[in-house]
């Protein structure tokens, strides 16, 4: 990308994200285990950004704190391997969880959910993460 279209496409998530910082959005109701489309924005290096207009990108509630604060991961389609990616299947497509990039956000930031993962892979998704520590 040319630097012109970098400055661009961070000034479109820095719009979005005061909307998102100002909005009167419903309350969302959330859970430990479920994968959202979330609004993760424009990030910096290798971190994990969002796509289309709404900067999205599915995660996965890891740790839910109270109605405003979670703990996501976030997911990619693209094939991953190794200690830092947790592969799960849904619609018999793959998606990998990425447990390097554990982060807090605001569930202001969530869009949609798409579904809850079963608990055994929760489980060891956890235990994973339990493990960089």
């Amino acid at each position: 990308m040319e630097i012109e279209e970098i400055i661009e496409y961070f000034a479109k998530w820095t719009k979005l994200k005061i909307k998102i910082h100002v909005s009167e959005k419903s309350e969302r109701y959330f859970y430990e285990r479920e994968i959202w489309w979330a609004s993760l924005g424009a990030n910096i290096g290798f971190e994990q950004d969002g796509k289309n207009e709404e900067y999205e990108r599915p995660i996965l509630v890891l740790k839910k704190f109270n109605k405003d604060i979670l703990w996501a991961l976030p997911l990619t389609s693209k094939k991953k391997e190794g200690k830092y990616y947790f592969k799960t299947e849904y619609e018999g497509r793959d998606f990998f969880i990425i447990l390097s990039q554990l982060r807090i956000i605001s569930s202001k930031r969530l869009l949609r959910n798409i579904r809850t993962l079963p608990e055994k892979e929760f489980l060891e998704v956890k235990k994973r993460i339990k493990e960089f520590l």
